[in-house]
């Protein structure tokens, strides 16, 4: 490593609202925000209401976009303006943890209503007529990951290299994992080294809660916070969050008059299987060798609430504790903004900047420890 990775611009959304003063002020006491009732029996952590010509200003733009696009367009616009970096934007390197579109839950009625009642090779034949012929072709163009890059691109003029990671929470840390990585490497295209990374989960729709409650992952019922959860047997509250970093080495953030947030130490990440010794406690035990910590580290815990990553985090922390130095304050996020899946683990990153940077704690750790698969660390330090 030849320099290094200051945050120097943070865009943050949640259900708590945008910016890092909200999020501050929560981290210091707030309370949650809960939709109990839109799609019960789960509860959701919702959007808040969000200005978007502020962010997006042609309504063009806006329109074209999925909710969840037009969220992480609108939070990284947010992280540009935070670090003062909008006359930086052409040489600025583009890193983003995307999901899937969102279907078309009406079509999707409507055709399991006309195939209820038939015979299964009947029905077979029935949802490959209305899938075929219900469909818009462009909205196949609609869905295609890689388009939250390519608006936040339109958008903001970010014209660095880009690209786009899927593969749930494990997305997110690979994402900031590579742009750290790149950036104090040197490798940065013409020179640049500042980075955009991130991404962002709309938590209110109906195909991806039911997803994850045929993997029996859903909490239902009224909301809880993630321990009781995890006594009661486990279960993910999600929520609609987007976070987008402003990376930058220290030697160009000092150049051009940056003020850092925080400084991010090591990234790094795994992916267990999660069977028998391969588990995601051993996991990150391994990625936690020869970690700097310091006495008296804060936890930013990404404990989902699913109940196998979460107890495999706990007991992760309680070997930390044991073997390691002197560990200050636990927070699980979840509690506060829900498990906002592609965008958990930058906007951990965030808050744990946010933490440092008030003088809570010397360092700290940012676990992520995905529902299904995936494994993250990071050091936030102050500056």
């Amino acid at each position: 490593m030849t320099d290094q990775v200051w945050i120097t611009g943070i865009g943050l959304v949640s259900s708590l609202g945008e910016g890092p003063e909200a999020h501050r002020a929560a981290l210091a006491g707030g309370q949650p925000v809960v939709d109990e009732a839109g799609f019960a029996p789960f509860p959701i952590h919702p959007l808040p209401a969000l200005d978007l010509d502020r962010q997006i200003p042609k309504k063009g733009d806006q329109r074209q976009m999925e909710p969840w696009q037009r969220l992480g367009t609108y939070a990284a616009g947010l992280a540009i303006d935070h670090a003062g970096a909008r006359g930086l934007v052409s040489d600025m390197h583009l890193i983003v943890a995307a999901g899937g579109g969102e279907r078309d839950t009406a079509l999707d009625e409507a055709i399991c209503a006309e195939i209820a009642a038939l015979p299964p090779e009947e029905g077979a034949r029935l949802l490959n007529e209305r899938l075929a012929g219900g469909l818009r072709p462009t909205l196949f163009l609609a869905q295609l990951s890689n388009l939250l890059a390519g608006n936040i691109s339109i958008v903001h003029g970010v014209t660095g290299s880009s690209r786009t990671f899927m593969g749930e929470e494990s997305a997110a840390a690979d994402a900031v994992r590579i742009a750290a990585a790149r950036l104090t490497e040197g490798r940065a295209k013409g020179g640049a080294h500042i980075a955009l990374v991130g991404g962002a989960y709309v938590a209110g729709r109906w195909d991806m809660l039911l997803l994850y409650a045929a993997s029996g992952q859903l909490w239902r019922g009224p909301w809880a916070p993630v321990a009781a959860r995890q006594a009661a047997g486990g279960g993910l509250v999600t929520g609609s969050a987007a976070a987008f970093l402003v990376l930058e080495t220290e030697s160009h953030a000092r150049a051009r008059g940056a003020t850092g947030i925080a400084r991010l130490g090591p990234v790094r990440t795994a992916a267990a299987r999660r069977r028998g010794a391969d588990s995601a406690e051993a996991a990150a035990a391994a990625l936690a060798q020869g970690l700097p910590l310091r006495p008296g580290y804060a936890v930013i815990s990404g404990a989902t609430g699913a109940a196998v990553p979460t107890g495999a985090e706990a007991g992760f922390l309680a070997g930390l504790r044991e073997a390691g130095p002197a560990q200050g304050p636990v927070r699980q996020t979840a509690d506060l903004i829900g498990h906002a899946v592609e965008a958990a683990f930058p906007a951990n990153l965030a808050l744990g900047a946010l933490a440092v940077q008030a003088g809570e704690a010397p360092q700290a750790l940012v676990t992520g420890f995905g529902a299904w698969r995936g494994e993250a660390l990071a050091l936030m330090e102050a500056i």
